[in-house]
């Protein structure tokens, strides 16, 4: 085999080719490539955070709406009301699913204090006693049931005995009044509205029954609500 000179070696080194240079077209091309995919993110993320901002806003207008307008739902209400008399307590359990109106209306005079001092001022044994504020007309303002109002409970076709409820709203008497039934009384359906029961008290309610009233059924001595308060477990 024929060796070859050290000339011919240098020679062929000098025509070797250097490293291949990039066209300027592909630089610009993977410029905006690059670029694009920059802006495709960038659009991304604005898409994405006005999403989340718009349903916050949502949220956030739904929660002042409610506020503002005293909606509230069924587990925001409390389940129990403990009325403090002069007798005793007597343990209310609310009925929030068929007179949710009602007890809405009747929580939040309880957080105003409208029950705070007032009186039973007829007492009728084997019938009802009646709380009312006969000084205080008005305070209650004018309240009407937002929904279809139920007059009685759910497990119960009549106003039993040791149930509490309200006069149904008219033109001529718009206080929240309330009413302990002491004896089941089915011609109360269309006079009051049913929206709690006793569980616990009923010898508190039948004590209150048993003192003593005029020919008008008022109690000679005063006999009332000192307080009320709310839980939500009894």
């Amino acid at each position: 085999m024929a060796k070859i000179k050290p000339q011919a070696l240098l020679l062929q080194s000098k025509k070797k080719k250097g490293p291949t240079r990039i066209s300027l077209s592909t630089i610009v091309s993977c410029n905006v490539i690059v670029i694009l995919i920059v802006l495709s993110l960038y659009a991304t993320f604005r898409h994405w955070y006005h999403r989340s901002n718009d349903q916050l806003g949502t949220g956030l207008e739904t929660f002042e709406h409610s506020e503002i307008f005293g909606e509230s739902t069924r587990s925001d209400l409390p389940s129990y009301a403990i009325f403090s008399t002069a007798k005793g307590l007597i343990t209310i359990e609310l009925n929030k699913d068929s007179s949710r109106d009602v007890v809405d209306k009747f929580v939040d005079l309880c957080r105003k204090g409208y029950f705070k001092g007032m009186l039973f001022d007829h007492v009728i044994k084997n019938f009802v006693i009646q709380g009312a504020h006969s000084q205080r007309s008005g305070v209650a303002e004018d309240w009407i049931p937002k929904g279809k109002a139920h007059s009685r409970l759910g497990i119960s076709p009549k106003h039993e005995a040791f149930v509490l409820g309200t006069r149904k709203p008219n033109k001529d008497s718009k206080e929240f009044e309330l009413f302990i039934t002491t004896a089941p009384i089915p011609d109360l359906n269309e006079k009051l509205m049913v929206f709690g029961r006793v569980i616990k008290g009923e010898d508190v309610v039948q004590e209150i029954e048993e003192v003593d009233t005029d020919e008008h059924y008022r109690p000679k001595s005063p006999v009332g609500i000192i307080d009320i308060a709310l839980k939500q477990e009894a």
